[in-house]
């Protein structure tokens, strides 16, 4: 035996070969690993990698974003235009209203001062008419004129008579202003009328047949003499006298066409047409 049989060997055992062959691939395979990285490593500092998978999305939202914007800029500017009309209408339906109230203003100022003139001539025609009454009293009353000189003739004759007859058988009917028979007649289409059926032709308003004929006073009226109220040339109402102190004319809607004496209602004047 040999004298160092007993001493252990200090020599490491032999490994198997699959044992080698493992570790063998676990070098190779860090290996390779430790090449790629390297080669990686390379490529990168070759040339770097530029982040640019963001880009599209950040652009998309700056565009919406200044969409938007112009979005809201358009709708100011449109409401913005929309109060900017819409004060102009105000402010020119303030002024035409304004407009309008002076207008009628000044068009309730001349209908007072017309309401007024009227009534200044119907204080004026009344006075006068107040003054003829009193006139033709003091006359029957002092015996200064009979009834036959203040009165005329009543027999009529000729024409006269059928002007006369003619109103006579108007009686009754209506007074429609504006009408001039056969059915309803104011005070000048009567004696318009009345005329007419004898063949004279007379004007159609109360104006003018105050001054279509000879003046008369009435003093001195005979049958078949146009009565006139009012101004010769601006009358304002006429009709025929009859005979008798008597008168026929269309008075108005409540009386109609009636006959009555000159003291009813005494005339300012008189023409004599035939």
């Amino acid at each position: 035996m040999s004298h160092t049989a007993h001493i252990r060997s200090h020599r490491k055992p032999r490994r198997s070969a699959s044992t080698l062959a493992m570790r063998a691939g676990v070098a190779g395979g860090v290996l390779s690993t430790l090449a790629v990285a390297g080669a990686s490593g390379s490529a990168n500092a070759a040339e770097p990698v530029t982040q640019t998978l963001e880009l599209p999305t950040l652009t998309a939202d700056l565009a919406a974003q200044a969409a938007k914007s112009a979005d809201a800029t358009q709708q100011a500017a449109a409401n913005y235009q929309l109060q900017a009309e819409r004060d102009a209408a105000a402010t020119k339906a303030a002024k035409q209203a304004k407009t309008d109230l002076a207008e009628a203003k000044q068009k309730a100022a001349e209908a007072k001062k017309k309401a007024e003139e009227a009534a200044r001539k119907a204080a004026a025609a009344r006075a006068s008419r107040t003054t003829e009454r009193t006139t033709l009293s003091a006359t029957s009353d002092s015996g200064s004129t009979s009834t036959s000189t203040s009165t005329g003739s009543s027999t009529a004759t000729g024409s006269a008579a059928a002007v006369i007859s003619f109103v006579k058988a108007q009686l009754g009917k209506s007074y429609v202003l504006g009408a001039s028979g056969p059915s309803a007649y104011d005070c000048s289409g009567l004696v318009q009328a009345a005329f007419k059926q004898i063949g004279v032709s007379l004007p159609r308003v109360s104006q003018d047949q105050s001054t279509a004929g000879t003046q008369v006073s009435l003093s001195n009226l005979q049958p078949g003499d146009v009565l006139y109220w009012g101004g010769a040339g601006s009358a304002y109402h006429v009709a025929v006298y009859v005979g008798d102190g008597m008168f026929v004319g269309a008075q108005n809607p409540s009386t109609g066409i009636v006959e009555k004496p000159l003291s009813y209602d005494p005339p300012t004047g008189a023409v004599r047409v035939l």
